[in-house]
């Protein structure tokens, strides 16, 4: 089955957004440092460009939770594949992810995150598709909520492809 990719959020766009959001961020961490838990891989390329634009002190740190596969659609088994490297006892993190969708993932997360006792753990996220929310998650930044289409680029991918678009494409097969 071939597929192809139609622009849904142009590189312009996303990259407002992200300005708007370090923006936000930086404004409630005002005389604090913000610790960045990405969540692997597609978080990462987000992560990278909300960094740059907030002006607080950051760290960062990574995990990688896999709920997908080589599928369109979450399997619903969360497995911790790279776990964090350093202790979040104390601090104020924020999770970056690329998209919440079910939020099956986000919440199993979130709640393993806060028995670790962040002094505040929040979620940020690139894209949010609350129509397909199986689990109640609190998204406390979002950038873009998008209809319930397959989406690529920015770090998303499909099989591990197309992460690297500088845009947000939907995934329409042939």
């Amino acid at each position: 089955m071939a597929e192809r990719v139609e622009i849904m959020l142009t590189e312009e766009e996303v990259d407002k957004k992200i300005q708007e959001l370090g923006e936000k961020i930086s404004s409630d961490y005002a005389g604090k440092q913000v610790h960045l838990v990405c969540v692997l891989k597609g978080g990462s390329f987000f992560m990278c460009e909300l960094a740059k634009r907030i002006t607080v002190p950051v760290s960062l740190d990574f995990m990688s939770v896999s709920s997908y596969g080589g599928d369109t659609k979450s399997s619903g088994v969360v497995k911790i594949v790279k776990d964090l490297d350093e202790s979040i006892a104390g601090k104020d993190v924020i999770v970056i992810e690329d998209i919440v969708d079910s939020g099956r993932t986000l919440s199993y997360l979130l709640e393993m995150l806060s028995d670790r006792k962040p002094n505040s753990l929040r979620l940020c996220t690139l894209l949010d598709k609350p129509e397909r929310r199986v689990v109640d998650v609190k998204v406390d930044y979002t950038g873009f909520e998008i209809p319930d289409e397959f989406v690529v680029g920015y770090g998303l991918d499909y099989d591990q492809r197309y992460r690297n678009l500088p845009y947000i494409g939907v995934v329409k097969f042939d």
